[in-house]
């Protein structure tokens, strides 16, 4: 009954964990918050950094890597 009781306990923090560990606090609003200032609000969250060119080549690798592997797997 113990181990029950254990096992039960272990799952339910688990499962609550996620609950009780908040990652930021709320924003707290006011002045100096999103759109308060014009183009304040406009900076995305990567800092405006490009991801053209990284997705481009991830996705011409990941054409070649399966090219090669369909030719492979004729041989």
């Amino acid at each position: 009954m113990k181990r029950t009781i254990k096992t039960i306990a272990v799952i339910f923090l688990l499962a609550m964990l996620p609950v009780l560990s908040n990652a930021q606090p709320p924003d707290p609003g006011g002045v100096g918050g999103p759109g308060t200032d014009p183009g304040a609000g406009d900076i995305p969250a990567g800092g405006g950094a490009p991801i053209d060119g990284g997705l481009s080549i991830l996705l011409l690798l990941g054409a070649a890597y399966g090219t090669k592997k369909m030719y492979k797997v004729g041989e």
